[in-house]
């Protein structure tokens, strides 16, 4: 009854190939007609050649701030990981620091 309709999905290559399929075995014959061409003077429009232009063009001050926030960034990610790092070895020795004591203070507990 009611048949959804897909609509045309045109390709990269630009052929346009529908979705939906006749159901019907009938044969479509081609249209042999001409077409009438109108008096007027037309001129085809010139093509232009396509240039490829780089993804992105960097000035010199664009490449300045470039570099210089990619230098930012590496300061901050160092200082965050050594920062980092710092805290784990503190943890560390504190731990070993209590660990030390804690052993002393059992052994003193065996002594008397």
């Amino acid at each position: 009854m009611i048949r959804p309709k897909i609509p045309v999905n045109p390709l990269p290559t630009g052929l346009v190939i529908p979705l939906d399929q006749p159901t019907t075995n009938a044969t479509v014959e081609p249209h042999h007609s001409t077409a009438v061409a109108c008096g007027c003077q037309h001129t085809p429009a010139p093509a232009q050649p396509r240039v490829q232009m780089p993804a992105v063009r960097l000035t010199p001050t664009g490449l300045v701030a470039v570099v210089a926030g990619g230098a930012g960034l590496v300061l901050v990610v160092g200082a965050v990981l050594v920062s980092m790092l710092l805290a784990v070895a503190i943890t560390g020795a504190s731990v070993a620091v209590c660990a030390v004591v804690l052993r002393s203070l059992v052994n003193e507990q065996h002594h008397r």
